[in-house]
């Protein structure tokens, strides 16, 4: 395999992280290339000088790494392994990051996959945002061969701040993102739930985040999403059905264990309830307007 920015990469999936990732790659000057079923997101790409392709094995053909950035481990299935896949036109000894959140077992049969096809996989699931990932400075969550690391190792430095190496095997990243999925899911759920009491309590809601950002109450969802409230914006940058996956897949892993997850599984209620609302493709912060709905209120943004 080729070294630092000299590499072929093939970014699949173009949304808020895919392509923020995308844009730091061409930024440090490796040749990319894009694939999304949105012909736009691609389009855009190439405007910024991501290679034109016409299709996901032509985006593929000959890269020395792919980075599989869907939203689940279906997806993901479909395009590293699927008729016209990825795997089947990378470069020999290319190396695989699949970022989606999935299931543990799932990451294991794709790395089996993938090392039986001679090509390296790291088990990369991502997290910070889109803003952190058009930046380069997302956390990587990764498990795989200390080999495969080395050769990833100049995309990981383009895109992420910080690359946690959790081991040999692939499935322990996933299980990691799991655990972040976990808290996140739960602390909008919260943070959407804390901010519509206070327009209940007839407070003054942007002084309310002032005042809890600068407090102990504080989090990092409510200071990153409370604003998207504030400003009646709800165009995803993360969206609610999101997270009724990352939860449900956190609700199967705990029945499974026979563990129990009593407030990971009432936050998954409310993004259900918020889905079924008509707000599954909006922010995830559309839970603050799925109770603001229940309670009669009005937030920025809404209409009575």
């Amino acid at each position: 395999m080729q070294n630092g920015a000299t590499l072929n990469v093939c970014v699949i999936g173009l949304g808020s992280m895919g392509f923020g990732m995308a844009s730091s790659l061409l930024r440090d000057g490796f040749s990319v290339s894009g694939y999304d079923l949105n012909a736009e997101a691609v389009a855009r790409l190439v405007a910024l000088g991501g290679r034109p392709v016409q299709n996901l094995s032509q985006a593929a053909a000959g890269a020395d790494v792919v980075l599989c950035v869907v939203v689940n481990a279906a997806q993901t299935e479909t395009a590293l392994f699927g008729q016209g896949g990825a795997a089947e036109a990378m470069a020999p000894g290319g190396v695989i990051l699949s970022c989606a959140t999935m299931p543990p077992d799932a990451a294991r049969d794709f790395a089996a996959r993938a090392e039986a096809s001679g090509l390296g996989y790291l088990d990369a699931p991502i997290s910070g945002g889109a803003v952190r990932a058009a930046a380069g400075d997302l956390t990587i969550m990764a498990s795989g061969k200390p080999a495969v690391f080395t050769r990833a190792r100049p995309v990981l430095d383009s895109i992420a701040a910080k690359v946690y190496e959790l081991g040999d095997d692939a499935g322990t990243g996933a299980a990691f993102k799991i655990v972040n999925q976990l808290l996140a899911g739960v602390h909008i759920a919260a943070a959407c739930e804390a901010i519509t009491f206070a327009k209940a309590m007839n407070l003054d809601i942007a002084k309310v985040y002032e005042v809890i950002t600068a407090s102990a109450g504080n989090s990092w969802m409510f200071e990153n999403r409370v604003p998207h409230i504030l400003e009646g914006d709800y165009a995803p940058r993360s969206a609610v059905d999101i997270f009724t996956k990352d939860l449900g897949i956190i609700s199967d892993i705990g029945r499974g264990l026979k563990f129990p997850t009593p407030i990971a599984s009432m936050a998954l209620q409310m993004f259900v309830m918020t889905a079924a609302a008509g707000m599954g493709r909006d922010d995830d912060a559309s839970v603050a307007r799925m109770i603001a709905g229940l309670a009669g209120l009005e937030l920025p943004g809404m209409e009575c």
